[in-house]
């Protein structure tokens, strides 16, 4: 290898991969932590792993969106509240409405599209600071769920056969059976919300990394002068992020929904803390500029798996993984901290 190479790399290396690379190894640290302490009850079974990703698909669509909205420098603290909105939109309409499964999507999804053009104008355009901008529509998001209904609807086969039938399908793996304790094989599987996610999860990395939106987003988080100077249109930029961040979010919602059955006012409070966290935790920088949809899915799963771990114990209390996953957000935080300082000094 020439010399030349040599240093690039090692210059890769020690710069933001290094993030994403701590992130991956904090995750099978912790994994294999609760696999030698649970072993016992069952966490090394492929469905414990799989459990994680179904009760945490819709928090994968909506990291990887606030991951394009804060390679941006920007936050959207909205996210948690539009869910709820759209779990709610799902479960009064079919049950009240008597709208078909395929049409209460529909209008989740184009929800969603309107409540990021509305955040992302004001961001982008009349330049109102972010954190504003989405804390009044988390105000508005929420408080809509209440005008819908304040009781707690839940999505039954009897209100909804078809929804009803989504979220209860299973894709069985041919591998990683388990005999329960009358010896028939139980074989591993997931839903279909899981797969959504990684679909969404595939769609956004290829964006982010091979097209031009893509490109825009870190150039705007880098440095919103110099993307200006080359001729990138900021504040359009800003605008499709937030309608993405809004998109995927109605996706995750749709998720949520399917793997609860359930809608109420106070559903997926604090989704927005858990979105952020699996974001920073998975490099991305809070100042924008850097980060990637891989280190925010393992950002999740670091999360999913304290849970686990947690309920695994039995003993700990249910506030444990909360404490946790702050204390991990503080030292990613100062991870970042520290990197930008030395490349700083390097200058």
């Amino acid at each position: 290898m020439k010399p030349a190479n040599a240093v690039k790399k090692r210059k890769q290396i020690n710069g933001n991969t290094l993030l994403l690379l701590i992130t991956i190894v904090l995750f099978f640290v912790l994994y294999a932590g609760g696999c030698l302490v649970y072993g016992g009850k069952g966490f090394t079974n492929l469905q414990t792993f799989l459990n994680i990703l179904i009760s945490n698909a819709g928090l994968i669509c909506v990291a990887c969106g606030m991951t394009c909205v804060m390679l941006t420098g920007g936050i959207d603290i909205s996210v948690g509240s539009l869910v709820a909105l759209d779990c709610m939109l799902l479960a009064y309409g079919m049950g009240e409405w008597h709208m078909s499964a395929p049409v209460m999507c529909l209008i989740v999804l184009v929800v969603g599209l309107i409540f990021g053009l509305v955040q992302g104008y004001c961001v982008g355009y009349l330049e109102i600071q972010p954190f504003i901008v989405s804390m009044a529509g988390m105000f508005f998001a929420r408080g809509m769920t209440a005008v819908i209904s304040t009781a707690q609807l839940s999505i039954t086969k009897e209100t909804n056969a078809a929804f009803y039938g989504w979220a209860n399908w299973r894709l069985n793996l041919p591998f990683g059976g388990v005999p329960n304790r009358k010896g028939v094989l139980i074989m591993p599987y997931i839903r279909v919300g899981v797969i959504i996610a990684l679909l969404v999860l595939v769609v956004i990395f290829l964006v982010l990394r091979y097209t031009k939106f893509g490109r825009s987003l870190y150039a705007v988080g880098g440095s919103e002068q110099s993307a200006a100077m080359m001729g990138l249109n900021v504040k359009k930029t800003k605008l499709k992020a937030y309608v993405l961040s809004s998109f995927l979010c109605s996706i995750g919602g749709i998720c949520y929904c399917l793997n609860t059955q359930a809608a109420s006012v106070s559903q997926a409070t604090g989704m927005e803390m858990d979105a952020i966290a699996s974001a920073v935790i998975g490099g991305t920088l809070l100042t924008g500029g850097v980060g990637n949809v891989i280190g925010t899915l393992f950002g999740v799963l670091i999360n999913g798996t304290i849970a686990s771990i947690v309920q695994f114990n039995g003993k700990l209390a249910s506030s444990w993984p909360n404490i946790l996953t702050a204390a991990l957000l503080c030292f990613f935080i100062v991870l970042q901290s520290v990197f930008a300082f030395l490349k700083e000094k390097k200058k």
